[in-house]
């Protein structure tokens, strides 16, 4: 296996494609243009805010490792930062988060209607540019992909204010809602690339497992984190009565009165306990339990391309594995 460099930054990461980014960044602003003034308001705003960028960053990495040399790449990198932020859009109105990546959410500053509206035309115009790719292996994987996360978000709804949330239960929401568009990312790279069967497979579960690893570790920060660092509010899960793996480790290993308090603050959303939650969470062990779950994803990530061929690519995807456990945001 290539050695990754170390340490894992973000800039040392996308270095090898910055190119390539800044070809989707011109893609994405030109293809958020309406001739509606408020959309692009707003989708100017999300743009602007910034954000890991991780997943165009996962279609550029593998399709340069399998070799790729066209340019499709620059339009899926863009649809699926499309359909995340589209997601964000949507997710934001449902939580009623009112800080996102360091500023106040797009719903906090325009309204849910417009929220909601924006998120839908940019979805569509996801659609757009994939369809215009003109290969519909890649409309069956992104309009799969759609679907598991649309269901995943139904399942996070189910969840809310349930503390008897199982580990698995919330795996499986973490599956479809976050790693299965790390998935369609890496599936992508390597579809236009021209890979085999059997590689486009390891690139979706290297996708799949990166995915898991980032999402773990945004439950982690939402306990231990800094809200400068992680661009939102810390303990917002707590408030939301969303009950994640470090929650429902303590409500499986914590004292009957730690279970109790949990139980009360999920199903109520409660924040007012937050140092006593966080402290019982601290002790009980939940996050070293979480961060161990994340290095065990990261590790199946970095194995699933393991026979990749050595490239200052394949040394990228390896440190996103590292990056997204060791990082404060």
């Amino acid at each position: 296996m290539s050695a990754a460099p170390q340490p894992a930054t973000q800039n040392s990461i996308i270095e090898p494609i910055s190119a390539d980014m800044e070809a989707v960044n011109t893609v994405i602003r030109r293809q958020l243009h309406s001739e509606v003034p408020l959309v692009n308001q707003i989708a100017e705003y999300i743009i602007s805010a910034g954000g890991k960028r991780i997943r165009p960053v996962l279609v550029l990495l593998v399709a340069n490792a399998f070799g790729y040399r066209g340019s499709h790449h620059h339009d899926l990198a863009a649809v699926v930062e499309f359909i995340h932020t589209a997601t964000l859009l949507h997710d934001d109105v449902v939580d009623e988060s009112s800080m996102r990546r360091g500023r106040e959410t797009a719903n906090a500053m325009f309204g849910n209607a417009a929220s909601v509206l924006v998120g839908d035309f940019v979805y569509s115009r996801a659609f757009q540019i994939m369809v215009a790719v003109g290969n519909m292996r890649v409309m069956q994987i992104l309009a799969d992909a759609t679907n598991v996360i649309a269901e995943g978000e139904v399942l996070q709804l189910l969840n809310m204010h349930d503390p008897d949330v199982t580990e698995e239960r919330y795996l499986q929401v973490i599956r479809s809602k976050t790693a299965k568009l790390f998935e369609a990312a890496a599936q992508l790279g390597a579809l236009i690339a021209g890979a085999s069967e059997t590689e486009i497979d390891a690139a979706a579960e290297y996708g799949r497992s990166v995915g898991t690893a980032f999402q773990l570790i945004d439950d982690v920060l939402d306990y231990s984190g800094n809200a400068d660092d992680i661009g939102k509010n810390v303990g917002d899960d707590l408030r939301e009565g969303k009950p994640t793996l470090p929650l429902i480790y303590l409500m499986q290993h914590g004292t009957d009165e730690q279970r109790h308090l949990v139980r009360a603050c999920i199903q109520n959303g409660d924040e007012q306990h937050f140092d006593e939650i966080l402290s019982a969470i601290i002790n009980s062990g939940a996050l070293d339990y979480t961060k161990r779950q994340a290095e065990n994803a990261a590790k199946r990530a970095a194995d699933a391309i393991a026979a990749l061929g050595n490239s200052k690519f394949k040394d990228s995807l390896l440190q996103l594995c590292a990056f997204a456990v060791d990082r404060n945001h």
